[in-house]
């Protein structure tokens, strides 16, 4: 059963060239209520823990790197079939796949600096969300 929230970040690479206003319009504009939201940094201990899924997988420690150079806008997002209907605002990992009006085809580089993360699954949309967010941290 679909859940009505979803977590995101903005990513080192799109904080970095100044999309983080555009990146947030789209997703108002796409009709999601910010319910949590902070700027912070991960350090290489929280970026590991995150992304724990890919330990073993060879881009492992150039991912933790890649989002440990900067600072990243974390945020809850909640609307009526959130995962799925963020999935679609945010487009394919690779932005030269990334429909038009997507935020990977406007704000992406490249497969690994695709600006945004999105969960991919409703549990893992509470897991992400519990990672960055403390339930008074929440709205």
């Amino acid at each position: 059963m679909a859940t009505n929230r979803t977590f995101t970040m903005i990513k080192p690479d799109a904080v970095e060239k100044g999309y983080i206003g555009g990146i947030l319009n789209m997703i108002n504009e796409g009709g999601f209520k910010i319910v949590a939201m902070k700027y912070t940094q991960l350090s290489k201990r929280d970026a590991e823990a995150f992304y724990a899924i890919h330990k073993e997988r060879p881009f492992f420690g150039e991912l933790v790197e890649f989002m440990t150079r900067g600072p990243i806008v974390a945020a809850i997002l909640e609307k009526e079939n959130a995962v799925a209907d963020f999935r679609t605002l945010i487009g394919a990992t690779n932005p030269a796949e990334a429909a038009e009006g997507t935020i990977r085809k406007k704000y992406a580089s490249s497969i690994g600096e695709n600006a945004v993360h999105g969960s991919d699954s409703d549990e893992n949309a509470a897991i992400e969300g519990a990672f960055h967010f403390a339930g008074r941290e929440i709205f």
